[in-house]
């Protein structure tokens, strides 16, 4: 299922740098979409070089909410979208990409987030924050206005993970062999022709009788003692070391600035 991936840039060089980016990782040019006030502005004078200043202004209007009608559709009133919206027409440039997989869709993030995407909903909640001071302004000419200035701390703890060996015994068979020297017995009898005259000996055993002559022999007897030959000693050792930790945190930079002897504030994110 094919997803989009959706950034604002607050400058059109920071876009096409992302977009660049992205091509280089693999993405076509027909997946990427880049939307801006300056660039559609362009665009409706070239088509309607013959019609007044205030009509192409509304064509502009037009081409970009025809741009997030199509990208968002029913969910183009969404806060969200709406910040993507009013970004565009306060001079930032949408960069609209599609990936064919959440993997891709995750290196698109990536590559967006390198080239200084901006946060929508910190956007949002300047957006939302500057409205209600200018509002507070126009009701009180004559009160003040206070600009948050929000800066991140770093923070860092430790937690302990498992990790370690795994020592498994089991038993196995292997073939062995051995040799033995093995005395056997074995009883022959055989006939002898004789010619002599008889003795009293040979009348005394001229009887029935019967003659036993037993035979022996050794096989093998096989006996198996076992025997410790060798012990797996597991332990383990603590050390401690020391870890440097680099991240970056963000603040909020706020510049001053006067236009027609009336002094206005605009807030603009920075990192630090």
């Amino acid at each position: 299922m094919t997803k989009t991936v959706v950034g604002m840039f607050d400058s059109s060089s920071q876009a096409e740098r992302a977009a660049q980016e992205l091509v280089s990782a693999g993405f076509s040019r027909d997946q990427i979409d880049l939307v801006s006030q300056e660039a559609e502005q362009t665009n409706a004078s070239d088509e309607q070089a013959s019609l007044s200043a205030s009509r192409t202004s509304a064509g502009v209007g037009d081409r970009i909410s025809r741009f997030f009608g199509n990208l968002f559709g029913s969910d183009y009133e969404t806060s969200e979208n709406k910040t993507y919206y009013n970004g565009v027409r306060s001079g930032g440039t949408v960069l609209a990409v599609e990936a064919s997989s959440d993997a891709l869709a995750n290196h698109a993030l990536e590559i967006l987030d390198r080239n200084d995407a901006v946060d929508v909903d910190e956007r949002a909640v300047q957006h939302q924050q500057a409205s209600g001071q200018v509002n507070d302004r126009t009701q009180n000419q004559t009160g003040e206005a206070a600009i948050p200035v929000i800066q991140e701390e770093l923070q860092v703890g430790k937690r302990a993970v498992e990790r370690g060996v795994r020592v498994r015994s089991r038993v196995i068979e292997r073939p062995v062999e051995a040799q033995v020297n093995l005395r056997e017995e074995h009883v022959h009898v055989e006939r002898r022709p004789v010619d002599q005259a008889v003795t009293d000996a040979d009348v005394q055993s001229f009887r029935e009788g019967t003659i036993e002559v037993t035979e022996t022999a050794e096989v093998a007897v096989v006996s198996k003692q076992a025997r410790v030959v060798e012990e797996v000693v597991v332990g383990k050792d603590v050390q401690e070391r020391t870890e440097t930790v680099r991240d970056t945190v963000k603040s909020t930079d706020v510049d001053v600035e006067e236009i027609n002897s009336d002094t206005r504030t605009r807030s603009q994110r920075s990192s630090s």
